[in-house]
């Protein structure tokens, strides 16, 4: 499969890379939005191209040329406002759906976050990005493409373990990043994955017997 990773700068981005690459099964291409962006992602084995997530529907689309599923991994970042995480986490999600129709792409990955689906288990101080990953999710769920959502705890920048626990309404947890990409390119051909979205934390299981028993 050819693969593109739009977020593919931030940290479960660039794991992925280097895994899909590792793996030799799939070829990625990393969407970046800046060109001094490119070195560091070409020496973890994709190619890059060059998007905007602010950009149109149409140019998205354009970007999407040759491609057979995308990883949507993307966030405006905590450093960030609300208008941002908007603009970024819920409406540059939902172009990047659009524009995968449009072009005919159909198997899509969105990486969204841990209750998500509730409004109960948002965070009061970062409540805007959870609304956004919220109307993400429910666009994707509407949409006709062959999703995968995955719902990860919160994330962690230790190195991964490869085991890991999926399913509906888990108790609370968090998960290696590393971890969480390994998982995003387990799902990219597991069909116990398509059109589900599933919590994601550290757990007992390996990463392909869990999405076994989604």
């Amino acid at each position: 499969m050819n693969v593109l990773v739009i977020g593919a700068n931030g940290q479960i981005g660039k794991h992925l890379i280097e895994q899909l690459a590792q793996e030799g099964k799939h070829q990625v291409t990393a969407m970046i939005r800046k060109p001094q962006q490119a070195d560091a992602l070409e020496k973890l084995g994709a190619q890059v191209v060059m998007g905007d997530l602010e950009g149109t529907v149409d140019e998205l689309a354009e970007v999407m040329k040759d491609q057979n599923a995308i990883v949507f991994t993307a966030g405006s970042g905590g450093s960030t406002g609300a208008d941002k995480t908007l603009l970024i986490d819920l409406d540059g999600a939902v172009k990047t759906m659009e524009a995968a129709e449009k072009q005919g792409v159909s198997r899509f990955i969105l990486v969204s976050a841990y209750g998500a689906d509730q409004r109960s288990k948002w965070p009061e101080e970062i409540k805007p990005y959870y609304v956004a990953k919220h109307f993400a999710d429910r666009a994707m769920l509407a949409s006709d493409l062959n999703y995968t959502i995955i719902r990860p705890g919160g994330l962690k920048n230790e190195p991964g373990t490869g085991k890991v626990a999926t399913g509906v309404d888990l108790k609370p947890g968090s998960i290696a990043r590393e971890d969480v990409a390994r998982v995003i390119a387990a799902s990219l051909q597991e069909e116990k994955t398509y059109r589900m979205a599933f919590d994601l934390v550290a757990g007992e299981q390996s990463v392909s017997d869990a999405l076994g028993n989604l």
